[in-house]
């Protein structure tokens, strides 16, 4: 989900060229039946913001896993049982774009550890949202998998599907006038409204193009993004060769206050 302004003349052509808001550019446009309204793929966490109906993924009590600094018991819950692998995106307010993220993994005892970070971050231009929607330029509050990589250079040596494509490109400028080259170098799709097992290009929608889609962890273009999360080129091949699909990784994200809930 970049943050991608082009010029006025371009803006047309640049709403049928996302997805919605999203990342990367489909090959064809919207389904003209509507919105799809199949649940996410139940083969990977997937989980709304704190206080929602947190689906067949929910696992045991907080307290059987409570321990990711900053992170509440609502958000807590989301995390699925089995899940030793957290990459937690918190902002620094509802409405900003900054933010800071570190990779925990769960030890012996079961205790959250941080194992990479915290590196700086940058996440929607208008900061965080509980319900996320298309072009809204805020990125979604929640527990998300993290199943699938892919991006335009080779793979550095993660452990997750890895799909190398010159598809995947970046063009235009941000918010703030900056070049958006190199932004999908790397990606990690964040299971957001799309099916896991697939590319991150893939355009399915479960729950209809209105909802967004195209979230992913990308590297950073020095401002921010439409709903993504991004972080530096280096950073970005760090966080691939430390994913782990073994571990059922998963994205925890959101603003400061949000996490805490």
């Amino acid at each position: 989900m970049l943050s991608t302004v082009l010029t006025r003349a371009a803006l047309p052509l640049l709403a049928a060229g996302l997805l919605l808001g999203g990342c990367a550019k489909p090959s064809a446009p919207p389904p003209a039946a509507g919105p799809r309204t199949a649940a996410p793929d139940a083969g990977a966490p997937h989980a709304g913001p704190p206080g929602s109906h947190a689906g067949p993924h929910a696992g045991p009590p907080a307290a059987d896993r409570a321990g990711l600094p900053g992170v509440g018991p609502r958000t807590s819950e989301l995390v699925p049982d089995g899940t030793d692998q957290a990459f937690v995106v918190r902002g620094r307010s509802t409405n900003s774009s900054e933010s800071t993220a570190t990779l925990y993994e769960r030890d012996e005892e079961r205790v959250w550890r941080a194992v990479a970070g915290p590196w700086p971050a940058r996440n929607a231009l208008k900061g965080w949202t509980d319900e996320h929607w298309a072009g809204d330029h805020r990125s979604p509050i929640g527990v998300f998998g993290l199943t699938d990589a892919g991006g335009r250079l080779p793979d550095p040596g993660t452990k997750l599907p890895y799909h190398q494509s010159e598809e995947f490109v970046a063009i235009g400028t941000g918010f703030r006038g900056e070049s958006l080259r190199g932004s999908f170098d790397y990606v990690v799709a964040i299971n957001y409204n799309r099916e896991s097992g697939l590319t991150p290009l893939d355009e399915r929608r479960p729950m209809g193009w209105d909802r967004g889609g195209g979230v992913w962890i990308h590297v950073d273009h020095d401002g921010p993004t439409q709903g993504c999360v991004s972080l530096g080129l280096d950073r970005m091949a760090d966080l691939l060769r430390l994913l782990d699909p073994d571990k059922r990784p998963v994205v925890v994200m959101g603003d400061s206050v949000s996490l805490a809930r």
